[in-house]
C-alpha cells in the first residue's frame, strides 16, 4: 500500500466507466508492440507482437496480466457477471482501490505506459501528470532508454531491457535549427535538444508525458559546444561558446521539475568542446579546447553540489594529439561510478583509475562500428550497461548497430542488441532514466 499522494493521485481511477473500458479493449486489440530482438538487418517493418499472443518474455506476460486486470469493469453488477477466470487463471476483480492501482502501474515497464494511457481518461491523466514517475523515483525504480537521431527531424528511442523501439514524433519544422550543430540531453522525463535559430540559440524539448515537442526554456547564458550531464531530474551544463564566439567558464543547473535554470559558480578554466559526467554524486567536466581555440585542455574539474565549489584535477584526460578543432569532444560514460572513455582513433576503450589519476586500456570498440574523428557514434552509459551506437564499416550506408556491455558481468565483450536500417551516422545521442 502507498501512503499520501499515491492514493490521491489515482482517486479517479476506480471511477472509469464501462464504456471507456470497452473502448480500451477495442484499442488494445488493434495495437502492436515492436519487440524485435533479432540482430539481422531487415528493411521491412520490425516484427510486431499482438498483445493477445503468448510471449516467451515473463515480464511481458506479467504486463499483459496486469493490463487485463486494469481494464475490467468497475461496477458491482459487472463484477458479478465477470467472475470467470482469464486464460492464465488470474481472477477477474472488479473494484480497484486507488493505492492498489498505483502499485500495479509502478511495477509495469514504462514501455507499457502508452498502452495503459489508452485504457481510459483517468489512466491517461495519471500518466501525463508525471505523478507515476515521481513515485518511481522515490522507490528507486528507474529504466534507462537510449534516444538518438540519424537524420534531421527524426528521433528513435530504444529500451535495451525489453528490446523495444519507439519512434518519436518528428521535431517541429525549423530548417535553420535542423541544419545547425545540435547537442542533446535527457533529464527527468524530458529530452532537450540545443541548437540555433536565425535569431540565436534555442532549445526544443520532447516530453515523455505528452509524447510531443515544444520550445523549451533557454539557458540564462545561451551557448553551444558545452560539457553536460544529467542525474535524475537535474542536469549541469558547463563552458561552451556564446553567440559571438567567446569561450566561457560559466555553468548552469537545470531542474526538470521547475523547468528553471540556476547559475552556478564559474569553473577555473574557460573551455569548449569538453564533456561532462556525474560520478560519485559530483559533476565533472573533462577535456576540451582553451580560449585560444587551439590548445587542448587535459585537466578536469569537479563540482561539489553540496559545497557549490569547483576543484581542478590536473592531467585528468590524456592529450589526443592531432588537430584539436577537428575531433569530437571526449567520448565518456560512467557505469556504477566507474568512468570509461572511447578512443576512436585507436579504436579502444579505457577505464579511469581514480586513485592514480591514470587511464588503463581494457579492450576494443565494437569491430565494425565506425566514426569520423569521434563524430557519428554514440558512447553512453545506460543504467548498468555501456553502449555504443553507430554505423557499420562493412555494410552499405544506412545501417546502425547497437552494442552493449555490462562491466560487472565479465571482461569487455560487446553484445549486439540490434541492427536497423535507420541511418549510419548518429548525430545526437542521449539517455533518459525515469
Amino acid at each position: 500500500m502507498f501512503k499520501g499522494s499515491s492514493c490521491t493521485a489515482s482517486k479517479d481511477v476506480a471511477n472509469s466507466s464501462e464504456e471507456e473500458n470497452k473502448g480500451a479493449c477495442d484499442t488494445l486489440s488493434s495495437m502492436d508492440v515492436s519487440n524485435n530482438k533479432g540482430s539481422q538487418v531487415d528493411e521491412k517493418e520490425p516484427v510486431l507482437k499482438k498483445l493477445s499472443k503468448t510471449s516467451d518474455d515473463p515480464d511481458e506476460e506479467g504486463g499483459k496480466r496486469v493490463m487485463a486486470f486494469l481494464i475490467l469493469p468497475q461496477d458491482q453488477e459487472n463484477e458479478q457477471n465477470h467472475e470467470a477466470e482469464i486464460a492464465d487463471k488470474t481472477p477477474r476483480i472488479g473494484n480497484l482501490y486507488s493505492d492498489l492501482s498505483i502499485n500495479v502501474l509502478l511495477k509495469l515497464s514504462r514501455s507499457d505506459y502508452g498502452i495503459i494511457s489508452a485504457l481510459n481518461s483517468s489512466f491517461r491523466s495519471l500518466i501525463r501528470s508525471g505523478e507515476l514517475y515521481r513515485l518511481r523515483r522515490e522507490m528507486g525504480i528507474v529504466e534507462h532508454w537510449i534516444y538518438f537521431s540519424c537524420n534531421l527531424h527524426q528521433w528513435e528511442a530504444y529500451d535495451p531491457n525489453r528490446g523495444r523501439w519507439m519512434k518519436l514524433p518528428k521535431m517541429p519544422r525549423n530548417d535553420c535549427f535542423m541544419c545547425s550543430d545540435k547537442e542533446s540531453l535527457g533529464v527527468g522525463t524530458d529530452l532537450l535538444v540545443f541548437g540555433r535559430d536565425i535569431l540565436g540559440p534555442m532549445v526544443y524539448g520532447y516530453s515523455l508525458l505528452t509524447n510531443s515537442w515544444s520550445t523549451a526554456v533557454e539557458m540564462n547564458i545561451p551557448r553551444c559546444l558545452f560539457g553536460s550531464a544529467s542525474n535524475g531530474g537535474i542536469a549541469i551544463l558547463a563552458g561552451g561558446v556564446d553567440p559571438v564566439g567567446n569561450v566561457l567558464n560559466v555553468a548552469e543547473l537545470y531542474n526538470s521539475e521547475t523547468r528553471k535554470w540556476e547559475t552556478l559558480p564559474n569553473m577555473h578554466k574557460k573551455r569548449r568542446m569538453s564533456s561532462g559526467v556525474f560520478m560519485d554524486g559530483k559533476f565533472y567536466v573533462i577535456g576540451g579546447i582553451a580560449e585560444d581555440n587551439k590548445t587542448e585542455i587535459t585537466s578536469g574539474e569537479e563540482y561539489d553540489l553540496e559545497t557549490k565549489t569547483w576543484r581542478e584535477i590536473p592531467d585528468m584526460f590524456p592529450p589526443r594529439g592531432g588537430e584539436p578543432n577537428i575531433g569530437a569532444p571526449p567520448l565518456l560514460a560512467v557505469v556504477n561510478n566507474v568512468l570509461y572513455s572511447a578512443d576512436c582513433n585507436q579504436h579502444i576503450v579505457r577505464r579511469y583509475e581514480k586513485e592514480s589519476n591514470k587511464w588503463v586500456t581494457i579492450g576494443n570498440l565494437p569491430e565494425r562500428t565506425s566514426s569520423i574523428g569521434g563524430w557519428g557514434i554514440g558512447f553512453r552509459a545506460c543504467g548498468n550497461r555501456l553502449m555504443v551506437i553507430g554505423g557499420l564499416t562493412t555494410e552499405s550506408s544506412g545501417v546502425t548497430e547497437i552494442n552493449s556491455w555490462i562491466p560487472s558481468e565479465h571482461p569487455l565483450q560487446w553484445n549486439i542488441l540490434e541492427r536497423r536500417r535507420i541511418g549510419s551516422f548518429v548525430s545526437n545521442c542521449a539517455v533518459m532514466g525515469c
